[in-house]
């Protein structure tokens, strides 16, 4: 084939954007990208029935959220991108009803095709039939060779019917698929499939032979379960007179247990990784690499990369394993290549859905940028930089995260009932007493209160050898200032961040801190 490729992602919107027919619309686009080819976008949505509103936009805007532009397109109200409309619209299969019907009467003028007048209900108990002696389902072709006098009487009747292809009886059908090699079926084993439902619109079959043909769409390339549509597809083209495709069958998308991935694996929506933090080029490096591969050991690759190196080749013709481990490892080294600056704007919206209500609106980007050194090694997902950063935008400091025993509950996913306790109570840090808890703090207040420039080096300067003279260890006393000011024991780097939390905002944590300890002392009969 010396043709220019063309190829075509074709949703229907009967749903969210399941990731594995996302990954479909990636392989076409980075095939078409690397070829110098043409990336169409098509809506199939003749399933009038099924059809979801929302989900037409769900999927655009998850092909734009990962950078998937398209050269050809519908021109929607709803979307005004540059690169839709196109030479070959209208791109909506709806839209093309009454083409359809031309290439279904052509068929049935050639002998190609027939009326079938068979009610739903004689269908039902056919197939139930078939269920009971164990029989493949499909149709038994009883209006198959129907005469001149019983399609009269028929149509007499008011039966409005439909029209099925007449599939051959004998021989076999082959055709050469570009991963899996050539394939062969019996034609004894396919069935009449129906071509234009009564209510005059096209099944998938029908639509989608006719489109690829007036589309000039040179390679197909879905996923594997279209594989055994295959040959009844390249039945109609020879009917029609028409070339077919090139066809490339997509290795299925399987779960960590090797079943056919779904909702039980976890999410299977594009759409909820976008809105739960993950990146677009990490998802794109990630879709890429389940069922294509560079190489067996290279597992991050730019956009740029994966356009030079895409190829039919490479793709594997085994279950691809959706790993959500390895979504989120790859996720955070995208998140820690981010400049300081750009991943600020992207945790914007994060902080913004996140943080408790009383935090201050508009949040402060200066403030954000200094936040983000900080905590940008620790984040795997940009939805995880409210809980990491909460502290730096409250007033007050609670303490449920600075118990040992709170942690290790929250470890093992376990509830935690005493959550009062965690949250209102000073914890003792290890192998000190309360008496020293307080003179620790009493000594950090005062002298935190002498600094003069606040910043990190003057910061250091001050508290690390007051460890000493406290007869403290590093470990200890820089435990107890982090409890202290952030309300726990892991937090980032100790003078960075109270540089960070400023003068003002870590002496009146300290002050704080101080008042519950005198509190739970005197409550306790403790000594001071």
């Amino acid at each position: 084939m010396n043709k220019s490729v063309r190829v075509r992602y074709a949703p229907s919107p009967t749903g969210e954007p399941h990731v594995g027919n996302i990954r479909t619309a990636l392989f076409n686009w980075l095939f078409a990208r690397h070829s110098g080819g043409t990336f169409i976008v098509r809506i199939e949505d003749t399933d009038v029935v099924r059809k979801v509103e929302g989900a037409l936009e769900a999927i655009l805007d998850s092909l734009r959220w990962l950078g998937l532009d398209w050269d050809e397109g519908p021109v929607l109200s709803l979307s005004k991108e540059p690169g839709v409309g196109g030479a070959y619209g209208p791109y909506i299969q709806t839209e093309r009803k009454e083409l359809y019907q031309v290439i279904a009467q052509r068929l049935l003028e050639t002998g190609y095709a027939y009326k079938c007048y068979c009610s739903p209900d004689r269908l039902a108990e056919m197939r139930a039939e078939q269920r009971r002696k164990k029989q493949p389902p499909r149709y038994d072709r009883r209006c198959r060779d129907l005469d001149e006098e019983e399609r009269a009487k028929r149509e007499a009747s008011g039966i409005v019917p439909v029209i099925r292809f007449k599939t051959p009886l004998a021989g076999e059908t082959s055709f050469y698929d570009l991963i899996r090699g050539q394939i062969t079926v019996q034609n004894s084993t396919l069935d009449d499939l129906v071509l234009l439902k009564s209510d005059g619109y096209p099944t998938y079959h029908l639509a989608v032979v006719t489109d690829d043909h007036f589309m000039e769409i040179t390679h197909i390339l879905r996923a594997d379960e279209w594989l055994p549509s295959t040959p009844r597809h390249v039945l109609m083209y020879q009917a029609l007179g028409w070339e077919p495709p090139l066809f490339a069958h997509l290795p299925m998308i399987l779960g960590p247990d090797r079943s056919k991935l779904s909702k039980r694996h976890g999410a299977t929506s594009v759409t909820w990784y976008r809105e739960h933090g993950y990146l677009p080029e990490a998802m794109v490096n990630f879709l890429a690499l389940l069922g294509w591969s560079l190489d067996d050991h290279t597992e991050l690759l730019s956009r740029e990369e994966l356009i030079r190196n895409f190829s039919l080749e490479r793709i594997g013709k085994t279950g691809a394993i959706f790993s959500l481990d390895k979504l989120l490892w790859m996720n955070g080294v995208y998140i820690r290549s981010l400049s300081p600056e750009d991943l600020m704007e992207r945790v914007m919206p994060s902080l913004d859905k996140w943080l408790a209500p009383e935090v201050k609106r508009p949040l402060d980007k200066g403030y954000v940028r200094q936040i983000i050194p900080l905590i940008q090694e620790r984040l795997k997902t940009l939805d995880e930089i409210a809980d990491l950063t909460k502290f730096f935008f409250l007033d007050e400091v609670t303490y449920e995260y600075a118990h040992p025993e709170e942690a290790a509950r929250v470890k093992e996913g376990e509830p935690y009932p005493d959550f009062d306790k965690f949250r209102y109570t000073f914890p003792i840090p290890k192998d000190m007493t309360p008496g020293s808890t307080l003179r620790g703090l009493e000594v950090a207040r005062q002298r935190l209160d002498e600094v003069g420039e606040w910043n990190t080096e003057s910061l250091e300067g001050v508290l690390r050898p007051l460890a000493a003279e406290l007869g403290l260890k590093t470990g200890q006393f820089f435990g107890l200032l982090r409890v202290a000011t952030t309300g726990r024991t892991a937090a980032p780097p100790l003078f960075q961040t109270i540089a960070v939390l400023g003068r003002e905002r870590c002496l009146r944590r300290i002050e704080a801190a101080l008042k519950k300890l005198d509190e739970q002392n005197t409550n306790e009969g403790g000594q001071k």
